[in-house]
This record gives structure tokens, C-alpha cells and sequence, in this order.
């Protein structure tokens, strides 16, 4: 189990859920799509991630909040307890 899967674990436990069935298909090409194998029309749904260790994360995270908004998910919170680009400084260097 990866960090964010264990979280998430955790928290479902602690609202007394159990965490949803999410399958991420893999193509040839390395190109990937999760999917939701349950109806979550309606529904309040949390993603769980973490952009570690690096930006596939982060998309995989984008295209399941992409997903369970054309699921028509009624509210989507996505939990990130590490985003890897927040502490960059933004600052312009001479």
C-alpha cells in the first residue's frame, strides 16, 4: 500500500466508510484512466493523494476529480497532505 492508500484507509475507517472501488487502466503507450467501478452520482466523494513522487500523481489526481465530476459527484474534495510545488519560490531573479 502506497502512504496516500493507507490515509485514505484511516479516514474511511474514522466515518465508518469503506474506501470506494477505483480501477486505473494502463495502455500500452504508459497513458493512463482511472475509472469508478461504483455509482457515486450524487454522492460526496475525497480523493486522497500526493504529487510524491512526482507529476504522474498529480494527473492521476486531476483526471479522478475530472472522472467523478462527469459522474456527476455532488461535492468532490480532493485531500493532498503533500503538494510537491507549494514551497517554490515564486519570486523574479535578476
Amino acid at each position: 500500500c502506497t502512504q496516500s492508500e493507507v490515509l485514505g484507509k484511516k479516514i474511511a475507517k474514522a466515518f465508518g466508510e469503506d474506501l470506494g472501488n477505483v480501477i486505473t487502466s494502463t495502455y500500452s503507450d504508459g497513458e493512463f484512466q482511472p475509472s469508478y467501478e461504483e455509482s457515486i452520482r450524487g454522492a460526496r466523494i475525497f480523493i486522497i493523494g500526493s504529487t510524491n513522487p512526482g507529476p504522474q500523481n498529480l494527473m492521476e489526481m486531476l483526471l479522478m476529480i475530472d472522472a467523478a465530476k462527469r459522474a456527476s459527484a455532488r461535492h468532490i474534495t480532493a485531500v493532498m497532505p503533500y503538494f510537491g510545488w507549494a514551497r517554490q519560490d515564486r519570486k523574479d531573479k535578476p
